[in-house]
């Protein structure tokens, strides 16, 4: 079932989550969510996982056909789990942790008359609490997609032709990242937070507020997706915000960059270089221990010092964080708030993107990914930040 080089890693995972379980007294985690299938086990499946506090996991699979290994079971519903349980000599746990916040209502009803715990637990949260810390394949993982990325970064200049719209430049944007190996997938945790392969925000398109818990917006191609790119021509004098997904591998990396057709005003140019003095900032301030508050109010005095806060993160809604975690998920944990409690570990691997939207402009500012080391932090995306000038 495990693939032999990463057994290493994925017994980590499942000791990370005994433990967890061992403290809260839990006697069994089942989760059937496709991220949580794939971070304990490295396969999507229909089907559940099945961890014990102590001992070996159980992998119980309707589809597909052909999986093989130790505790491989294919059943066809999970009513057949309690006999499967009992021919396995596998316990009935009483207190059973359950993907809470990502079960359906009736499935997760369905799997508590099954089972008949004294008592459920939320896997969802406990999960990802423990997702915000990498293994070693997981951070190499996400190295190989931080060069990826920055690969289609560097032909972005030739995607661009004059008379194109917005929507024109993403489509030829996109185009370079399915050949460079983009799965095409950007995924996000909670309902509601569709989104492709990214957002491109130009001049006042890039003020158009979005119902997503995203840090900008964009009246987007239709009212059933509103985000990113509307078919605002490009036109000299405007910025653009190329903020595109890094999912080159399973493990995803965030980076924005801006390009300018011709020249900007000096307001533009100088909200770039405070988003980039954040950046210079925050890199000295980040290492283990530090409260991801600290840093969020490090970036905000940094733009009022500037004058900046109208412009910080939105006009007509302003975004209430300057930075989250990345991984499977591109908004996972830590996210750094004004009133989060999250402590920066070893390990954590974090997007920052403190932006500025310019009424008629467009947005300005950069994001990279960072790791966390023992020492500080280590930049993951390398590609340059000055403003490009595409004319």
């Amino acid at each position: 079932m495990i693939a032999e080089n990463l057994i290493h890693d994925y017994q980590m995972k499942w000791m990370r989550i005994q433990k967890v379980m061992q403290e809260k007294g839990a006697d069994g985690c089942l989760l059937s969510n496709g991220i949580n299938l794939f971070y304990t086990t490295g396969h999507m499946y229909n089907g559940y996982f099945y961890l014990p506090a102590e001992g070996k996991p159980y992998f119980f699979i309707k589809r597909p056909n052909g999986i093989e290994g130790e505790h491989v079971i294919y059943l066809r519903k999970p009513e057949q789990l309690p006999d499967l349980f009992r021919e396995n000599n596998l316990l009935m746990p009483e207190k059973l942790l359950l993907e809470a916040d990502e079960l359906s209502y009736s499935d997760y009803i369905r799997l508590q008359n099954i089972f008949q715990p004294k008592e459920c637990m939320n896997a969802t949260a406990i999960l990802r609490q423990i997702r915000r810390v990498k293994t070693p394949w997981e951070i190499e993982q996400t190295r190989l997609c931080a060069r990826q990325h920055e690969a289609v970064y560097r032909e972005i200049p030739s995607c661009f032709k004059p008379g194109m719209t917005d929507l024109d430049f993403q489509f030829e944007i996109e185009n370079r990242m399915r050949k460079h190996g983009s799965l095409g997938l950007f995924r996000a945790f909670g309902p509601n937070m569709d989104i492709y392969m990214g957002s491109i925000l130009t001049g006042s398109n890039a003020e158009t507020p979005s119902p997503f818990d995203f840090a900008l917006g964009g009246g987007g191609m239709d009212a059933s997706c509103p985000l990113g790119a509307n078919g605002t021509p490009l036109k000299e004098g405007m910025a653009i915000m190329v903020d595109m997904a890094g999912n080159y591998t399973p493990y995803m990396t965030d980076m924005t960059r801006v390009f300018s057709v011709g020249k900007l005003t000096d307001k533009a140019y100088h909200a770039h270089e405070v988003s980039r003095r954040i950046h210079q900032e925050i890199e000295i301030a980040v290492r283990p221990g530090v409260a991801c508050a600290d840093l969020y109010q490090l970036a905000l005095r940094i733009v009022e010092e500037e004058g900046l806060a109208a412009y910080f993160m939105g006009t007509k809604q302003q975004a209430k964080f300057v930075g989250h975690g990345v991984g499977l998920q591109i908004n996972e944990l830590p996210v750094l708030t004004p009133r989060s409690k999250e402590i920066l570990e070893e390990n954590m691997i974090f997007a920052l993107e403190p932006k500025f939207v310019l009424p008629e402009i467009g947005a300005v500012g950069v994001e990279n990914t960072y790791l966390v080391t023992a020492q500080g932090c280590e930049k993951l995306t390398l590609s340059p930040e000055e403003i490009i000038n595409l004319l």
